[in-house]
């Protein structure tokens, strides 16, 4: 995907909605791949005898999927120079699987630098399950 010019990015353009989908099957693929074997990501019966509504979704996996739409826009992941957020809510993932929307808006431009900022907002169910998720992208 071509990177996104500088120059038609503005003060209040929008990202999206995107709807990210995520299974169970997803999970297990996740904890492969990371490590993060944690059984609340993929035992129904361990999430519950813990006080969890069910399996939820891995933390960093939720922020990778919501950073993954963020990169998308900018047309390049190597263009995303900062991206930090605060975990607020876990996705819950019952074996009909669950979604995270993701939406974001242009809050600053620095052509100096080609330095863009984007508040990314990311829920679940109606839930915000990120919080101060911020993304700094470099345009051309």
């Amino acid at each position: 995907m071509a990177a996104r010019p500088l120059a038609e990015v503005t003060v209040g353009d929008t990202i999206g909605p995107v709807t990210v989908p995520v299974t169970r099957a997803d999970l297990v693929a996740y904890a492969n791949a990371s490590g993060d074997q944690n059984p609340i990501h993929q035992d129904e019966d361990f999430a519950r005898s813990v006080g969890l509504p069910d399996v939820i979704a891995h933390g960093m996996w939720t922020m990778g999927a919501v950073g993954s739409v963020v990169s998308a826009w900018a047309g390049d992941a190597g263009r995303v120079v900062e991206y930090g957020t605060r975990f607020t809510k876990p996705i819950v993932v019952p074996s009909s699987g669950a979604e995270v929307v993701v939406e974001g808006t242009v809050k600053a431009v620095d052509a100096d630098t080609g330095r863009v900022t984007v508040d990314v907002l990311a829920t679940s169910e109606g839930q915000k399950v990120l919080g101060r998720c911020v993304a700094v992208v470099r345009l051309d």
